[in-house]
């Protein structure tokens, strides 16, 4: 890793090095949190977790080969060199600030209340047609699993794709200096962590704080057919590019194409002034329109190609490599995930929920051709204001001509609530998962297209378990 040696590490993360009169000035080939992901001459970050204590395997890591360790608590007879600091996490932090200032690299950095991982990966397989991309794997969002995202950053990589998740104010600042992106991508602003940011002008706030350690010359695409986002007309002397639905945005989809749950197709127009170095001769780009196969479900998943071509666009990719990354990409488990196999299909869209994803994904279901099933859970992080944004999914979906409407959790009691003066199928309603579980085999049957939805602490991909394993019967 670049300028990685102990003795930069020890100043970047302001700890004191250890032990090192047998260290012979290399670099570290990695750094990790967790011990067994520990190899040859990685460096090992000791932290003090709610259930696991990484010091208990700091003579374990060495045995492994690591080269050194950063931690809190010096050892006892260490084996090797070891970096003492205060934190670790904010070492974590730290380190992964300094290693990002070493390195030549362009960092597409993507917030906002709903869709950042799908376009996240749609931006990635856009990306992936022309350069070496590195992108944020799993849920590593935050304050730990960015850093140790942009830690996985070599040299062979020509941009990061950064997704940065947040749940209170002055986390995307931080989030910004550590990764200082050259392109800031904002989704949407919707109804998520109300409960620590109030309104949706708090969390508009809370958002646009990854502008704080922008490159000064960078650039900011965001979703144009958002109220709060329309707001934003200038960053750093620039204006945003807008994306969306509208002709009044620099990327808008238009002869949209639905194919009930099997994706979309579209016509994108790109207007000329996001494009700087292609010329006249170039007759496919004549027009500023391409089409685009867009293989994933829904409305929104438009959207999320039209953000890529903005990026794309950008970073000076043709149409045809635009094109043929949109068509490329897949989807992930828990969001939106269509699972075609057996008795019925699933839309396994159980990772996360929120009052606007939650009416994304009854969109989504409604466009099914067989009998529609929604099994939706409680959404958390919702505020003061929990009960009426559930029963305001409720009467939405009420409306979404679904034919099975289950409410699952404590909150959830409130969907029920507002769907039921106006729900024309079968509305039914558990307190528990569990209760949820034993009654599936009364509740759906073959063809079904069932809808499966809740936040992440639910639990709910235990429900698409239990149907995969019904499909099996």
């Amino acid at each position: 890793m670049k300028n990685m040696t102990l003795t930069q590490i020890a100043e970047a993360c302001n700890g004191q090095l250890f032990d090192a009169e047998n260290y012979s000035g290399g670099e570290v080939t990695g750094v990790v949190m967790d011990s067994r992901q520990v190899e040859k001459d990685c460096l090992f970050i000791a932290t003090v977790g709610e259930r696991v204590d990484g010091h208990n395997f700091i003579d374990d890591v060495f045995d492994k080969g690591a080269m050194a360790v950063v931690c809190e608590k010096a050892p006892v007879n260490a084996n090797g060199p070891y970096i003492l600091v205060k934190n670790s996490l904010d070492a974590l932090k730290n380190i992964a600030k300094w290693y990002r200032m070493q390195l030549d690299i362009k960092v597409v950095g993507i917030t906002g209340s709903v869709g950042k991982t799908s376009t996240k990966e749609f931006i990635s397989s856009v990306l992936s047609q022309k350069y070496n991309v590195l992108k944020t794997e799993g849920n590593f969002n935050n304050e730990v699993g960015m850093p140790l995202t942009i830690l996985k950053i070599r040299e062979n990589h020509q941009i990061a794709v950064l997704e940065m998740g947040i749940s209170n104010f002055g986390e995307m600042h931080r989030l910004s200096e550590i990764a200082k992106p050259d392109i800031c991508v904002i989704t949407n602003i919707g109804q998520c962590h109300l409960e620590n940011l109030g309104t949706r002008q708090g969390i508009l706030k809370a958002k646009t704080e990854i502008f704080d350690f922008m490159n000064e010359k960078g650039s900011v695409c965001i979703n144009g057919d958002d109220d709060m986002l329309a707001t934003i007309k200038e960053v750093k002397g620039k204006k945003p590019i807008r994306f969306g639905m509208s002709t009044d945005n620099e990327v808008f989809a238009i002869n949209v194409k639905t194919q009930g749950l099997f994706g979309s197709t579209c016509n994108i127009h790109v207007k000329d002034k996001i494009f700087h170095s292609y010329t006249a001769e170039e007759e496919h780009l004549a027009s500023n329109i391409f089409s685009a196969n867009i293989p994933l479900p829904g409305e929104h998943m438009v959207l999320n190609a039209m953000a890529a071509t903005a990026v794309g666009a950008l970073l000076d990719m043709n149409y045809e490599e635009i094109a043929a990354g949109i068509k490329s990409v897949q989807a992930l488990g828990g969001r939106s995930n269509i699972i075609r196999d057996g008795k019925w299909t699933i839309i396994d869209d159980c990772y996360n929920a929120n009052p606007v994803s939650m009416k994304a994904a009854l969109d989504l279901l409604s466009m099914a051709d067989t009998n529609k099933v929604a099994i939706l859970g409680d959404m958390f992080e919702l505020g003061t204001s929990e009960d009426a944004l559930h029963k305001e999914v409720g009467q939405y979906a009420a409306l979404k001509n679904l034919d099975v409407l289950v409410c699952v959790g404590k909150l959830a009691s409130f969907i029920y609530d507002g769907a039921v003066d106006k729900f024309k199928g079968t509305l039914l309603y558990f307190e528990t998962r569990e209760e949820l579980i034993d009654a599936l085999p009364s509740i759906v049957e073959e063809n079904d297209t069932i809808l499966v939805k809740a936040s992440h602490g639910m639990g709910f991909d235990n429900v698409v378990k239990a149907l995969q394993e019904m499909k099996k019967d």
